[in-house]
């Protein structure tokens, strides 16, 4: 594979929204009530709420691609974009997804190493990120890549409220 990420842009943003609905569904549709699950994607994958944090310049959003093929994408914030811990020395990993057809292929350690790479070039101490604690593949990947749980919080698909860990690895 010829791997390589490419920073997104307002000129991304329907492909963009395109992606980010396939992953988030084919990764968590079977798990979720229906209904709730519809509401939080029209609210979450939103055209206008996602061209908002395209323009954010504490956001940022990339592409991979093999060659021409687009194969996922993931979401770093930054100071007060954060999620929860909004400290200037951390990155917040929001989002990595890789397209279900191309899963497998580790895709998503070689885009953790570009996005510690990212890390290091805005000299951030760590980085941090919100896993579902019923997503046990996801657990065990980060978790063989260096991260480890240090707390948990709320997070809602809809009205069910459901449990992420929080897991860092330390860049310093």
């Amino acid at each position: 594979m010829n791997l390589r990420i490419q920073k997104c842009s307002l000129i991304h943003l329907e492909e963009l929204i395109k992606t980010s609905r396939t992953t988030f569904v084919e990764a968590f549709e079977k798990q979720n009530n229906p209904e709730d699950f519809k509401n939080y994607i029209d609210f979450a994958f939103d055209k206008e709420k996602l061209s908002s944090e395209l323009v954010n310049p504490n956001s940022h959003f990339y592409f991979v691609y093999d060659n021409l093929s687009l194969l996922g994408y993931f979401k770093l914030n930054e100071g007060d974009t954060q999620t929860d811990i909004k400290e200037n020395a951390s990155l917040e990993l929001e989002r990595i997804y890789v397209l279900q057809e191309f899963q497998g292929n580790k895709i998503g350690e070689w885009l953790l190493g570009q996005i510690i790479e990212l890390g290091v070039k805005l000299d951030k101490k760590y980085i941090w990120l919100g896993v579902w604690e019923q997503n046990s593949k996801a657990i065990t990947f980060y978790q063989r890549n260096g991260f480890s749980k240090f707390d948990t919080h709320p997070y809602y698909i809809g009205k069910d409220k459901q449990t992420d860990w929080l897991m860092r690895l330390d860049l310093k």
